[in-house]
């Protein structure tokens, strides 16, 4: 480990002991399993990881999360969101990701009164800011913990440091919530959720490294790693994702020839 990185994880842990007690929002991804395994080391007994399960979360991230804690005997504990019966959210506007962190800060806020722990920390990281991350406004209100940008860790620096910790996740693609799929004013709806969802799992099967299926009316637009677009583009396998995907009720289906890039539904803000 070389210096930088073994001095920021030093000021990491010594941000979680300052806690005493804390609450982790844990979805199961690359940060926030970083962010737990720390926590976990520094302040043991005095920590709960919490998780939100929501259509806009596939179930295999929440199974994942669970067998990760409990390899660990981390006390973990699941709510049920509320965003999804929120018009405000569901309405789709640029504010949809405040307004899903508001709701779930709020619940986790109470969670922490009630078992007397002090903090909740969410695992935004140094190269998040770089990005519109509207839901980074709803924690900073709140007075959500970002320890991982307080020690300046970026992207990269939770990968190898997951890497050296043997964190199974320190290489998994990166993953968002399902409404980033869905065009900001389009209605969001469980039926589409659900569409999304088994149709990411249909290509994720054939064994691509990533994909988005971003829903436009009727259509999908696939997006994979640009290593993996002739793979898809294969006249046996786009037969299998055309059949399928039609199945699942999408009426047309097309490749994005640019391939995955992380936020590119914000291009038009």
């Amino acid at each position: 480990m070389n210096n930088d990185l073994t001095t920021k994880r030093e000021h990491l842990s010594s941000i979680l002991k300052s806690y005493g007690s804390l609450i982790v929002a844990y979805s199961g991804g690359v940060d926030s399993t970083f962010l737990l395994a720390t926590a976990h080391e520094a302040l043991k007994k005095n920590m709960v990881a919490i998780t939100a399960t929501s259509p806009l979360h596939p179930v295999k991230e929440s199974q994942e999360a669970k067998a990760f804690s409990q390899k660990l005997g981390i006390n973990h504990l699941f709510v049920k969101s509320r965003e999804m019966s929120q018009s405000d959210f569901t309405a789709n506007t640029k504010r949809r990701c405040y307004l899903c962190k508001k709701y779930l800060f709020k619940d986790l806020l109470k969670i922490a009164r009630d078992k007397n722990i002090e903090y909740v920390a969410h695992g935004a990281n140094v190269d998040d800011l770089e990005d519109f991350r509207p839901g980074f406004d709803a924690a900073r209100e709140m007075n959500i913990m970002a320890p991982m940008v307080d020690a300046g860790l970026t992207k990269n620096d939770i990968r190898t440091l997951s890497k050296q910790m043997n964190l199974n996740t320190w290489n998994k693609p990166p993953m968002s919530c399902l409404a980033t799929r869905i065009p900001y004013g389009t209605q969001i709806t469980i039926e589409k959720l659900k569409m999304i969802e088994r149709a990411e799992q249909v290509i994720l099967d054939l064994g691509v490294t990533s994909c988005r299926v971003r829903v436009h009316d009727k259509a999908a637009r696939i997006e994979v790693d640009p290593g993996d677009i002739e793979k898809i583009l294969d006249q046996g396998i786009r037969s299998t994702i055309v059949g399928k995907l039609r199945e699942i009720g999408f009426s047309y289906v097309a490749v994005d020839l640019e391939g995955y890039e992380q936020g590119k539904m914000n291009r038009d803000i």
